[in-house]
């Protein structure tokens, strides 16, 4: 039998339900926490059985025929060659006879880039492709001990018990928004730093030892020292956000995922044109559509929403993107000793009891991120009850609390002391990373990012 020691929650126990009914009304209320769309727009797949703690995606990179061998010519183009061969005026009104007609190229002419009468140029496509390998992680949320003996004497207990398991699935939500928000802020390619000139997006850190941002939370880099530029130098620059977000990096980051392709499989189509989504902070969402210059976009804008979005309260979309408020979204501020960033959390918890933390608010840096459903996904284990003629108790690995009565002959003789126990679980599969982009800005600022 599991031996655990309730001595430390002895207060928690004779606390947990209140217990004269002429002290307390009739209704039970509990406050709760704000929710955002991360739960509903992060794809859900199961964790494969039987392949280890580790998994590995393989993931194909885009292709353009080239007219090397390699791969390696700058601007990729296919090879066209004349059938037959001209000596003077224009093929367009030149007819082909006598010594001016050549015979289509044979096997002996098949050469790469060779040069003459009869000879084939070609083209070649190299297939290239990356390893990104995850792995599980595991979260474990237990309730304070409880009595079942405070049930008896409790008033109204189970308004009090509908509380409770109310409280445990707000923080179950919470969680998993954490998760979700975290795992695309580590796994996004791309960063984009709002500057009152010259604003930045780029997808590495330091060219000279190749690493990209792929894998580092926006509040591990050092702004002080971001080596982006490929050219062959070390050339380490403070990108320390110093304006405010702005429709001009949005166009920016637009563009850009245009031409990397991922206009395919966006969340949504307004005139031929795809539609991504941005979450962001209500400021945030405000400071883009009230910026001189643009409001018309709000006024005139009636397309439909896609089917996916709307769902989510969306009646719009403002320049080709879907802005999906998070009010939770990410702040930091300025690290004591180095140039990376501190996350300001925007509760307080203390002694149970989560309230507004005053410094969330006045928090000078803000992270938006722009979702793609290609990025990454979320993979859950299955439930397991067991196999070869043995059999347990299945685990919910997305949260779900249990009550778990554990005996034990000190503490708890007679079973009368249990707590809610819930396990999460989930292992993030990075796809195509350069999809994914993390917008830092400076929100108390009053300039637009350039």
């Amino acid at each position: 039998m599991s031996n655990f020691n309730i001595t430390s929650g002895t207060a928690a126990i004779d606390t947990i339900l209140a217990e004269e009914a002429n002290r307390i009304g009739s209704d039970i209320y509990s406050r709760t926490l704000h929710t955002s769309p991360w739960l509903d727009l992060t794809k859900q797949t199961a964790f494969a059985d039987g392949m280890g703690y580790q998994q590995t995606t393989l993931v194909y990179d885009r292709a353009i025929a080239t007219t090397d061998a390699g791969g390696n010519t700058a601007a990729g183009t296919s090879a066209w060659n004349n059938v037959g061969t001209l000596s003077t005026g224009s093929h367009f009104n030149e007819s082909l006879s006598g010594a001016d007609a050549q015979p289509l190229p044979d096997a002996a002419d098949d050469v790469a880039g060779a040069a003459g009468l009869g000879s084939e140029q070609r083209s070649f496509v190299q297939f290239g492709k990356r390893l990104k390998k995850y792995n599980l992680e595991r979260a474990i949320i237990e309730s304070p001990r409880i009595s079942v003996e405070d049930l008896r004497f409790a008033a109204h207990r189970q308004e009090q018990l509908r509380a409770i398991m109310d409280i445990m699935t707000q923080v179950t939500r919470n969680t998993w928004e954490n998760r979700y928000r975290d795992e695309f802020d580590k796994v996004a390619g791309n960063v984009a730093f709002c500057l009152s000139s010259a604003s930045v997006i780029s997808g590495t850190s330091n060219v000279s030892t190749g690493a990209s941002f792929e894998g580092i939370s926006t509040a591990d880099i050092d702004l002080t020292s971001v080596d982006y530029t490929n050219d062959g130098a070390s050339n380490a620059v403070n990108l320390t956000p110093t304006a405010n977000i702005s429709n001009a990096i949005l166009d920016k980051v637009y563009f850009q995922l245009i031409r990397a392709g991922a206009g395919n499989n966006a969340y949504g189509r307004e005139n031929g044109r795809p539609v991504f989504s941005i979450v962001l902070s209500s400021e945030a969402s405000y400071q883009l559509q009230t910026e001189a210059g643009f409001r018309d976009d709000v006024r005139y804008n009636n397309a439909k929403v896609s089917d996916l979005i709307a769902p989510l309260g969306i009646e719009k979309s403002f320049r080709g993107f879907y802005h999906l408020v998070d009010d939770l979204a990410p702040r930091f501020s300025p690290h004591a000793s180095d140039g990376t960033l501190d996350a300001v959390a925007p509760y307080n918890v203390a002694g149970g009891i989560a309230t507004p933390n005053p410094s969330y608010e006045t928090a000078s840096y803000e992270a938006a991120y722009v979702l793609h459903p290609e990025v990454c996904e979320a993979q859950i284990p299955n439930p397991l009850s067991g196999g070869n003629g043995l059999s347990f108790d299945p685990v919910n690995y997305r949260g779900k609390f249990d009550w778990k009565n554990i005996a034990n002959e000190v503490t708890n003789p007679d079973g009368t002391v249990g707590f809610f126990r819930g396990v999460l679980a989930s292992a993030t599969k990075p796809i195509k990373t350069e999809f994914g982009y993390v917008i830092l800005f400076k929100r108390d600022s009053s300039t637009p990012a350039a």
